[in-house]
């Protein structure tokens, strides 16, 4: 396996245009942060609980092209939003809910929050800024609020450059405390640590395992990369996204913060039935000599939610030695699996994306699928069989059309399925 195929020479030049004659400056002196998606195979809903996830990144993501200030300003355009953010890095930041409600309707709070946000959490954590950046922002098009983690990737894009530009030297693990900041702190959503080490930590071609509870993380090594490709179950494969046309903040739907509440009511359930009160609220706390009692402790959503917690930690590890040995049809069946419990545990989902979800389960090649994020809009995420990818794709996009014709429409170019590779971690070129 060589390098990411993102991005590429043409999409780098494109970006670094766009800022030179922004800036008036010479293309030679823009630097460009490359911010990939992510996706998650296995260890879905449970970063926020501490659990042990898997991720990768993909090749495709956001690009943001910079050069410095001459002074403290902050302007930034945007391929997919219209309007220019402007604002000075030595203003103090407020998060989003203690900002007065005119601050909160200026033209810019709908696509600039992102690039406050990382500024509010550099100075939070006490980092000093005084040069700003003249920036164009661009997304691959049309996988903005597809459920692959765009919002994180804008993120880690934005304190990736203000730190080039303030000479500041952050470590990748630094980075993802501070883009949950951005998450957290600035915006409230109350998510977990997966999708900024997925961005942050990957590396081409190695699925990235992450402890959430002690933040230790590796890179794990398939005997696809070492070319065993005549072994049993070792197949080439490429990554599906399959898109539903629901598209919708995931800050702003409730559904996801309403199970992160129930997965720390039945943990502290859990951690009183224990007698270990001090713990913190998380599934992942001390609770394993309680897991098999979980049924009879817990009202039936917040069993259904402990269940899922204990079966994908599972599911994560048993992935991992499927991963290692190269066989990508147990690590399918594995994903599938994880697919499923998201929508009978946590509830998690809406009828299109379930659909969606059952129909790549069918396609032909698809070794396993399931929803990329919580599932309330977005996209799905599939392995294929390198060699029916095409074939897979094409089942796909009629078998969905013919169920949602509407929503199959307001795909970006009717391309309901895309086929994507691995990608590599977040950095500056």
């Amino acid at each position: 396996m060589g390098a990411s195929s993102w991005p590429s020479p043409a999409e780098l030049c494109a970006v670094k245009k766009k800022v030179a004659e922004m800036s008036g400056t010479e293309v030679g002196n823009v630097r460009v942060v490359v911010s990939p998606y992510r996706i998650c195979p296995l260890g879905a809903h449970i970063d926020h609980q501490g659990g042990i996830v898997s991720a990768m990144t993909i090749n495709k993501g956001i690009l943001l092209g910079f050069v410095l200030s001459t002074d403290t300003q902050v302007l930034l355009r945007s391929g997919q939003f219209k309007g220019d953010v402007k604002f000075r890095v030595d203003e103090e930041q407020q998060p989003r809910n203690c900002k007065p409600v005119q601050e909160k309707r200026s033209s810019d709070s709908d696509w600039g929050c992102y690039a406050r946000g990382a500024l509010y959490a550099l100075q939070k954590k006490g980092y000093h800024i005084n040069k700003g950046i003249v920036g164009f922002i661009s997304g691959s098009e049309g996988l903005d609020s597809s459920g692959l983690s765009s919002s994180a990737a804008v993120g880690i894009a934005y304190l990736l450059a203000l730190e080039n530009a303030n000479s500041l030297s952050i470590s990748p693990t630094e980075n993802i405390e501070l883009d949950k900041v951005i998450e957290n702190a600035y915006l409230g959503l109350r998510n977990g640590i997966l999708d900024q080490s997925a961005i942050l930590l990957s590396k081409h071609g190695y699925l990235t395992l992450m402890n959430c509870k002690t933040k230790e993380h590796s890179l794990i090594r398939s005997s696809m990369l070492l070319g065993h490709k005549g072994s049993e179950g070792v197949k080439e494969h490429k990554i599906l996204l399959a898109f539903s046309g629901i598209r919708h903040c995931l800050k702003d739907n409730p559904g996801y913060n309403c199970r992160v509440a129930e997965c720390q009511e039945a943990a502290r359930l859990l951690i009183n039935a224990s007698g270990a009160e001090s713990l913190d609220p998380r599934l992942c706390e001390g609770l394993s000599s309680l897991s098999c009692l979980f049924q009879h402790i817990l009202m039936t959503n917040l069993s259904k939610r402990a269940e899922h917690y204990f079966s994908e930690n599972k599911r994560v590890i048993q992935g991992v030695k499927a991963w290692t040995s190269g066989n990508l049809v147990e690590f399918g069946k594995l994903i599938t699996a994880s697919g499923l419990s998201s929508i009978q545990n946590y509830e998690c989902g809406c009828e299109p994306m379930i659909q969606l979800y059952e129909i790549l389960t069918k396609a032909p090649g698809v070794f396993g699928a399931r929803f990329s994020g919580a599932g309330f809009r977005g996209c799905c995420l599939a392995f294929v069989d390198a060699a029916q990818a095409d074939d897979a794709a094409s089942f796909v996009q009629k078998e969905y059309s013919k169920l949602q014709p509407e929503l199959a429409s307001q795909v970006p170019e009717g391309r309901v399925v895309l086929i994507c590779e691995a990608g590599d971690f977040a950095r500056v070129l």
